[in-house]
C-alpha cells in the first residue's frame, strides 16, 4: 500500500488533520512542539461518488473503496538535518513515504504556540524545504564519494550516478528541490535509487480557522492572504497545488454522521469537505488511478498506477488473473452511468473487448477473462 506522509513545523495542525483523515483520535494534538514522536499510521478511504452510483445501478450488497496509508510525522524544526529536534529520526520517517502533504499554518492564534513566534507561511515552507534539501545534499555527496573508486575502474553505473550527483548538487544548493531538476529519462530512473527526500511529490495543505473558511475570496483577511501566498509559492517553486483546509473543522466533521456533516458544511456555505479534496489530490499525486468491478455482491474500486496495462490491472485482484490474462470486457464509467446497464452499453457499442496492450483508464469498469 502506498503511503502519504504529513509533514510541517510543530503546531501547524498535522495531528488534527491526521485524525480527521483517518476518522480517529490516534494522534495526540497538543499545544506544544513534539507532542508526536513516533509516527501515527492510519488507512484512509478515497472518496469517489462514482463507486456509489455503480453500486446503485447493480444494487450491490457492499461497497469497497480504494485506500491509501497516511503517516503523521512529527514536526520538523530548523537544524533537523543536523539532528535538531530529533531531526534525523523524523527525516528517516519521511524517507519511508511515497509522497508528502506539507501542512502550512495560515492562521494567527495567540493561544496556539508558533515555534517561530510569528505567522509567516513562506518562511515556514522554506524551513522545511531547506532541511530536506540539506539532508539530500549530504546524501548525494556521500553517494559521489562512495562511487568514486568504481568509476575510476570504468564502472558505467558508478559513472552515471556520479554524473547525476554532480548535476543535482548545484540545483539543490540553489534551494530547489530535487523534484524540479530537469532530468532525462535515464537520469530519472537513476534518481529513484537515490531515495532523496526533496524528490518526493508534494502537495500543500493551507490550514486556516473556521471563520475564514467561508470567506476565501476576501483577500483582506490575513488568513486568506496567507493562503494565496502559499498557492503561488507552491506552484512557482514546486509546480504543485494547494488545498485549503480547516483541520479543526475537519476533525469535528469526522465525529458526525455523513448526513449531519453535509448539513454542517452547508451551514458554512460549502459543498465538499476539504479533507475529501485533499485525499483525492494525494491519490493523484501518487500517480494512482481507479478502475471498478461490480456485481450483486460488491462494487469495488481497485488502485493501479497511471499507464498500467490490462494484465497488470488484473493482477491487482489476483496474480492468477495476470498470469492467465486473455482479455478485459471494458466499459467507461460515464457510459455505464448514462445508459444504466452493461446490456445497454453492449447494444450501444460501448462495451469493448481489450487485449494485453490496453492501457487502463481512470474510471474503467472491467471484467477479466483469464485461464490458468
Amino acid at each position: 500500500m502506498l503511503r502519504v506522509g504529513i509533514v510541517g513545523l510543530p503546531n501547524v495542525g498535522k495531528s488534527t488533520l491526521f485524525n480527521a483523515l483517518t476518522r480517529s483520535r490516534k494522534a495526540e494534538a497538543a499545544n506544544f512542539p513534539f507532542c508526536t514522536i513516533e509516527p501515527n499510521v492510519g488507512v484512509v478511504t478515497v472518496p469517489d461518488p462514482r463507486l456509489v452510483n455503480l453500486a446503485e445501478i447493480i444494487n450491490s450488497q457492499k461497497i469497497i473503496p480504494a485506500i491509501i496509508e497516511v503517516v503523521d510525522i512529527a514536526g520538523l524544526v530548523k537544524g533537523a538535518s543536523e539532528g535538531e529536534g530529533l531531526g534525523n529520526q523524523f527525516l528517516g520517517h519521511i524517507r519511508e513515504v511515497d509522497a508528502i502533504v506539507h501542512v502550512v499554518r495560515c492562521f494567527d492564534n495567540e493561544n496556539i504556540h508558533h515555534v517561530a513566534g510569528t505567522l509567516d507561511p513562506i518562511r515556514d515552507i522554506e524551513i522545511i524545504n531547506t532541511e530536506l534539501i540539506l539532508a539530500d545534499m549530504s546524501s548525494v555527496q556521500k553517494r559521489i564519494e562512495r562511487q568514486a573508486k568504481a568509476a575510476r575502474t570504468g564502472d558505467k553505473v558508478a559513472k552515471a550516478e556520479i554524473s547525476l550527483g554532480e548535476k543535482l548538487l548545484p540545483h539543490l544548493n540553489s534551494g530547489a528541490p530535487a523534484s524540479t531538476a530537469e532530468l532525462n529519462t535515464e537520469e530519472k530512473k537513476i534518481l529513484s535509487s537515490f531515495y532523496l527526500l526533496s524528490a518526493k511529490p508534494v502537495l500543500f495543505a493551507a490550514n486556516i480557522e473556521e471563520q475564514d473558511l467561508s470567506h476565501l475570496q476576501d483577500t483582506s483577511r490575513p488568513a486568506v492572504e496567507s493562503v494565496k501566498k502559499v498557492e503561488e509559492y507552491a506552484m512557482t517553486h514546486f509546480g504543485t497545488s494547494t488545498v485549503t483546509i480547516s483541520a479543526q473543522i475537519e476533525s469535528e466533521l469526522a465525529e458526525l454522521a455523513p448526513e449531519d456533516a453535509v448539513e454542517y458544511l452547508a451551514g458554512l456555505g460549502l459543498q465538499d469537505s476539504g479533507v475529501g479534496l485533499l485525499i483525492r489530490k494525494a491519490y493523484e499525486l501518487l500517480g494512482l488511478r481507479t478502475y471498478f468491478t461490480y456485481g450483486p455482491k460488491e462494487t469495488r474500486a481497485w488502485t493501479i498506477r497511471a499507464g498500467d496495462k490490462a494484465p497488470a490491472a488484473a493482477g491487482v485482484i489476483h496474480s492468477d488473473f495476470e498470469r492467465g490474462f486473455i482479455a478485459a470486457e471494458t466499459m467507461a464509467y460515464d457510459d455505464l452511468n448514462t445508459l444504466g446497464s452493461s446490456a445497454k452499453c453492449r447494444e450501444a457499442g460501448k462495451l469493448r473487448i481489450e487485449g494485453k496492450e490496453y492501457e487502463v483508464q481512470d474510471g474503467d469498469v472491467l471484467e477479466f477473462r483469464f485461464n490458468v
